[in-house]
């Protein structure tokens, strides 16, 4: 049985994110196939997540086992004990909302999520994956306007810091040019989203 921790980062009303129309299918078929899997939803606006401040900066720095019900270190602790993760967040200014950082700065605990070596820094979040769902209102996946794209990124990198390389994305792009089918662009977002999760 796999612990699956299911991200939402949108501050929108239910039923009107187009990110979440897609992550939320892509659990539906995953549980058809996965019964015995317990996944958890923490949907960050509602959890509250701030910025650190001083005190919560102090505490990265952690013993072992120290901490799990604090009210930041717990993330950290949660995120680590989870076999895979759904993320699913909007593309906002380029990259995604800024309460995602929040909340990456919440789990990336020395000690917890990474650790410190004699050879530098070791994730402590191996044989885990992942798979991040954005919808984007232009098409950011391909030449020229990769280069702006910095969400998609960024998760792939600060994740693979603390270890996980299973990384996939399902993107539905150019879902505010002008001319396009949204709708159609939206299913076939969900059709890959449903395909994905009978491999994930």
């Amino acid at each position: 049985m796999s612990k699956v921790l299911y991200i939402k980062a949108n501050a929108k009303k239910p039923g009107e994110s187009r990110t979440f129309r897609i992550s939320d299918s892509f659990v539906e078929e995953y549980k058809k196939i996965n019964t015995n899997d317990e996944i958890i939803t923490l949907d960050l606006y509602k959890e509250g997540i701030d910025f650190l401040t001083e005190e919560g900066i102090n505490l990265h720095v952690t013993k072992p086992g120290e901490g799990k019900d604090h009210p930041i270190l717990k993330y950290a602790y949660q995120f680590v004990e989870a076999d895979k993760y759904i993320i699913a967040a909007p593309f906002w200014n380029l990259s995604f909302p800024a309460i995602l950082k929040a909340y990456i700065d919440y789990i990336c605990v020395t000690g917890i999520t990474f650790k410190y070596t004699a050879e530098g820094p070791v994730g402590l979040c191996q044989g885990k994956k992942v798979v991040y769902i954005v919808a984007r209102g232009g098409e950011y996946s391909e030449e020229p306007a990769n280069e702006y794209e910095m969400g998609e990124r960024y998760l792939r990198t600060i994740l693979g810091f603390l270890g996980i390389t299973d990384f996939t994305t399902i993107a539905a792009e150019k879902l505010d040019v002008i001319g396009q089918n949204v709708e159609a662009i939206v299913q076939a977002a969900i059709k890959n989203a449903q395909s994905t999760a009978k491999k994930f």
